[in-house]
């Protein structure tokens, strides 16, 4: 029949009628397959939940969030999938919404619980699980993430990258790459206050720095003095923006003869400092920078007058690593008088209370922006929380001093570093729950009440996303938009000089 119409005289008619003849085979290929899709019958309803990865049963959602694409863990010839009223019929074991009908569908139920039944073909059977919720609230989350993807033993640096993700769809772009950074090691992007236009980043290694974004011009800052052991590593923005205060640290690695805690990090020396950005000095305090102590992790509070950190005695290092217990606490800060106060306040654990004997050591302190909650990780000892499957996340009420072991939340595994939502009704975490190995970040609700919900991991275009991906995770940090530079920018500005602080 082709070859006929390919004799046509009239090469109008001839290519009229070629494109209708191939429209109707492939209208016909596609009608076949959607046939042979099947559907379910003679049902058989099963008591359990289905086996979902990620696990999105019973979860807490915004109302912004991109679709919870899933697979089930079942060898199952067809899936379908009802959640209020979308319905998605296919055929293996992969579960993908549309990304308009799942806007359509959050928009349709906010304050609301939708109900999601699967059923499986499973061996010639149809089976039908437990169906689960989710629990669609109007406090929207941050809509943007940026986290550092890293080998996930973090012995080597190298091929690091700092992406950013809009977690409303799939969008993904590089703040920083190792490409076009010379393979430098990368550390951890900051938001001031959840805002896109203030931010930092560094990247180290020679004639690098602190890559310093205000309003989308960039610059290099040296944020290291002569009196000081190291340059910056840990840092958080004042709320007005003009101070950072941050850790100076002496990090020495060690490695673990156990399978479960393969890498050890530790300071042999770490202060604390405070730098004006507007007059491109350093405030110091000799209570920020006592020998006998070391000191990390500093933020600001939301109304920027205290700074909060850990604290440690030094003990002989690595022998007595698991005396290594570090204390949360706070110093008042005048911002502004740019001075540093003279009393240090203990949070936790209580002088007055017996030290419970394992989850002692504190890292990680984060406080919510409207000032009502403090979050932190909890671990046996130690700083370095990540390769400590015991290290927890627990959430301190400021205005009644109580705390909460966040029991949803946490795993039996390494949950740890952690960033707030502008809203105060979010925060993201990095989490090694499914292999041990690997980290995600998880988003959990924190309620009107202060009641914490179920975490949920962050959704991926395709379900099998992080069963191939070989890269961990860290340092999640949630923001307000997008930020307006990009890796090429960083790259420019990292070959000027650098803003030298005194």
């Amino acid at each position: 029949m082709i070859h006929n119409i390919l004799k046509h005289r009239d090469t109008e008619i001839q290519r009229f009628l070629f494109v209708t003849l191939i429209s109707l085979c492939l209208c016909v290929s596609v009608l076949q397959l959607t046939s042979c899709t099947p559907t379910p019958e003679n049902v058989q309803r099963s008591s359990a939940l289905p086996s979902i990865y990620p696990d999105y049963c019973d979860v807490t959602i915004p109302e912004n969030i991109a679709p919870l694409n899933f697979l089930l863990r079942a060898d199952c010839e067809a899936i379908e999938v009802k959640a209020g009223d979308l319905s998605i019929n296919a055929r293996g074991n992969e579960v993908v919404f549309d990304i308009d009908d799942w806007k359509e569908m959050l928009s349709q139920n906010t304050g609301q619980d939708i109900e999601v039944t699967v059923s499986a073909l499973i061996n010639d059977q149809w089976i039908e699980y437990q169906p689960f919720r989710w629990q669609v609230v109007s406090d929207k989350i941050d809509p943007y993430l940026t986290y550092r993807l890293i080998e996930p033993d973090y012995e080597i640096w190298n091929q690091i990258q700092i992406q950013q993700r809009c977690i409303e769809n799939f969008d993904v772009n590089a703040l920083g790459h190792y490409e076009q950074l010379e393979n430098r090691c990368m550390n951890c992007h900051t938001y001031g206050s959840q805002d896109p236009q203030l931010s930092m980043m560094y990247v180290r290694g020679p004639g690098g720095g602190a890559i310093l974004n205000q309003n989308g011009k960039l610059s290099k800052l040296n944020l290291k003095t002569d009196d000081m052991i190291t340059g910056s590593v840990y840092f958080g923005f004042s709320p007005s923006g003009r101070y950072i205060t941050f850790s100076t640290n002496y990090i020495i690695p060690g490695f673990h003869s156990l399978a479960s805690k393969r890498l050890e990090v530790f300071d042999s020396k770490s202060d604390v400092y405070v730098a004006d950005l507007k007059t491109h000095t350093m405030l110091r305090s000799p209570l920020l920078s006592d020998s006998t102590k070391f000191e990390t992790f500093p933020t600001f509070s939301p109304d920027g007058k205290y700074i909060y950190y850990c604290v440690a005695d030094s003990v002989a290092l690595p022998r007595d690593i698991k005396k290594l217990q570090y204390r949360l606490v706070r110093i008042p800060f005048g911002e502004a008088t740019a001075t540093i106060g003279s009393k240090v306040d203990t949070l936790f654990p209580p002088r007055s209370s017996l030290l419970p004997p394992r989850k002692s050591s504190v890292c990680h302190p984060r406080l919510s922006p409207d000032g009502r909650y403090l979050l932190y990780t909890v671990a046996d000892y130690g700083t370095f929380p990540i390769w400590h499957p015991e290290a927890d996340l627990h959430l301190m009420d400021l205005h009644t001093g109580a705390i909460d072991t966040l029991a949803i939340v946490n795993s039996e595994k390494s949950d740890t570093y952690h960033s707030w939502s502008s809203d105060s009704r979010w925060f993201v975490f990095a989490s090694k729950r499914d292999d041990g190995l690997y980290g995600k970040p998880y988003f959990c609700y924190i309620d009107k009440d202060g009641k914490a919900h179920k975490p949920f991991c962050l959704p991926q275009a395709h379900p099998t996303f992080y069963d191939n991906n070989l890269k961990s995770f860290n340092a999640p940090e949630l923001g307000k938009g997008k930020v307006p530079f990009d890796v090429n920018d960083v790259a420019k500005t990292i070959k000027q000089d650098a803003v030298k602080f005194y």
